[in-house]
């Protein structure tokens, strides 16, 4: 059997799924949402929806009804607009971003289920894993984007089920889109990867319906994926038996609205303040040491607009400095110029972690030092932020964020039994600012 063959015997009925694996995948699918809904008003969607207005069709979007293509397309670019989405390492991307646009945009075409929109993103989240297994880090140290490469591929494989497609040639299809460069950070560019991505997958799974074809064996073979983007690194698959991914690796959905890079720095921050009670005045100075992929995501040390203070490490750590959680009011024009914040970021740096640390670069434990004006020097180290599952957010954080993204509390507590829902109708509801429909 192919490379991915294996994957799709895995993901179409191979893999175990558990009620908590089942609860995982609602939770990022009800984050995710709350993403999109929050995106809606910024540039990255507003020049999408002015190039490619919404002409109509059977899937909703948050600028109007589309065809399955441009509602995935729309809703992608809306969900990673902000980033204030997942991070999936496995996969090296952000995969919700990518793959709910897609499956709900397929989904909402094929009158899917509730319940079948869950099976699907459960299977497009291992695929995404699955596929990045043969080049990660060395895919994502390089350069490459997972959202725009990987997440297309796996995404593809989910919304293959979601329409009755071959999944192994969906997931070669996308293959031939796979692109996207890390060095667009901070650029509007970025939440377009995650909307041109979200458009790929579900084109692929349609493609392959029609009898499109590509090779099965296009992840390992010659002048292939592995090939081609493994950064110079021979690319090895390992299609194991063992517990889904959401289940063992998890989801890292964000308590800050900003690149993940940050938040191990800002959960220190936040934790060294509350261990010693300091104030942004009793501060002279932050280090903090990143691996190699982090620092070259956070390309801005003086940010001068939303987009770039997303990835700052100076303008995160000084709003860290000053609150215990970075919200959406803290990435607007106004706020990245607030006087306050701007006189405590000459005070914060980010260096490289030594070279022996860097072979672990996806998972490295990030340091800090702060040093205090009565000469107190305070130590801290993080492998994990906030949100992911050694430090997992509670009921009530996950529940304000989707508060604070929507402004409908209530529809939490329905799109919490999607297994339950017979249509995906209270999905593009939300999305659409329609009157809620009850469950």
């Amino acid at each position: 059997m192919t490379v991915l063959e294996q994957i799709a015997a895995r993901v179409t009925g191979g893999c175990p799924i558990t009620p908590a694996d089942r609860r995982a995948a609602i939770e990022a699918i009800i984050d995710t949402l709350g993403c999109i809904v929050a995106g809606r008003e910024d540039i990255a969607l507003r020049g999408t929806v002015a190039a490619r207005p919404p002409m109509g069709g059977p899937c909703d979007t948050v600028a109007g009804r589309a065809g399955p293509s441009d509602a995935a397309l729309v809703n992608g670019v809306a969900a990673h607009a902000l980033d204030f989405d997942d991070n999936f390492t496995p996969g090296m991307s952000h995969a919700s971003a990518v793959m709910v646009p897609a499956l709900l945009a397929v989904g909402q075409a094929v009158g899917a289920t509730g319940r079948q929109l869950v099976d699907a993103y459960l299977a497009g989240l291992e695929a995404q894993a699955l596929v990045a297994q043969g080049v990660r880090p060395h895919h994502y140290t390089a350069g490459w984007h997972g959202t725009a490469t990987v997440a297309p591929i796996g995404s593809a494989a989910g919304a293959a089920i979601l329409v009755g497609a071959d999944v192994v040639q969906a997931m070669s299809l996308a293959t031939s889109t796979a692109c996207g460069m890390k060095g667009q950070f901070g650029t509007s560019a970025k939440p377009f990867h995650a909307g041109i991505a979200a458009r790929n997958a579900a084109d692929a799974a349609l493609f392959a319906k029609a009898g499109l074809r590509g090779r099965a064996d296009i992840l390992e073979r010659a002048q292939g994926f592995g090939d081609l983007f493994g950064a110079g690194h021979p690319a090895r698959w390992d299609i194991g038996d063992g517990p889904h991914v959401i289940g063992t690796d998890g989801l890292a959905p964000k308590l800050h609205p900003c690149c993940g890079s940050t938040h191990n720095a800002i959960d220190m921050l936040h934790d060294l303040r509350q261990a010693h009670g300091f104030a942004p005045a009793d501060v002279t100075q932050v280090e903090v040491a990143v691996a190699l992929a982090n620092y070259r995501n956070l390309a801005f040390p003086d940010p001068q607009n939303e987009m770039e203070a997303r990835f700052s490490m100076p303008y995160c750590l000084a709003r860290a400095l000053c609150q215990d959680v970075l919200s959406l009011a803290d990435f607007t024009p106004a706020a990245v110029q607030a006087p306050h914040i701007r006189a405590l970021m000459p005070r914060i740096s980010m260096i490289l972690l030594p070279d022996e640390e860097q072979p672990a670069a996806l998972k490295a434990a990030h340091r800090m030092t702060v040093r205090l004006t009565d000469g107190q020097v305070l130590n801290a180290s993080r492998s994990h932020a906030r949100g992911t599952l050694p430090d997992p957010l509670t009921e009530a954080q996950r529940r304000a964020k989707f508060a604070d993204c929507t402004g409908h509390p209530e529809a939490y507590d329905t799109l919490i039994r999607l297994d339950d829902l017979p249509d995906l109708s209270a999905l593009g509801d939300l999305l659409a600012v329609r009157a809620l429909q009850a469950a």
